[in-house]
């Protein structure tokens, strides 16, 4: 079973939850602000219409994983903040703190997430 973690801890574990929400952020603003602007005066035929568009949906789709990425990102900080930060949503037990160093963002233990995964490609 893995030890609570410490105030130390917790601190650093704050730190790099930020630090990885503040680089889906910027990634997110460079997104809007350089890459989704279209042009179609720029753009000399169709085939390049075509190709940009193909990779303005595909940056699209990446965001909205982004997007998932950062709601557990925050729902992680909010876990800090009430003292349930490292606790396993499934079995309640604490979570290794190399599963923690990994994933920060995780809500589930090893155990669990292996479940999780051997369900879903049992039942699809």
């Amino acid at each position: 079973m893995a030890k609570p973690l410490t105030k130390k801890e917790l601190k650093k574990f704050r730190d790099l939850l930020e630090e990885k929400r503040n680089a889906v952020l910027e990634r997110a603003r460079k997104t809007l602000s350089e890459d989704m602007t279209l042009d179609p005066d720029d753009l000399p035929d169709e085939m390049d219409l075509a190709s940009s568009e193909y990779y303005q949906s595909f940056e699209f789709r990446l965001r909205g994983r982004e997007k998932s990425h950062l709601a557990k990102l925050n729902l992680a900080l909010r876990k800090i903040d009430d003292g349930t930060f490292g606790i396993c949503e499934v079995c309640e037990e604490p979570i290794g703190k190399k599963r923690l160093e990994a994933r920060p963002e995780t809500g589930l233990c090893i155990q669990c997430k292996e479940n999780q995964e051997r369900d879903e490609k049992a039942f699809g």
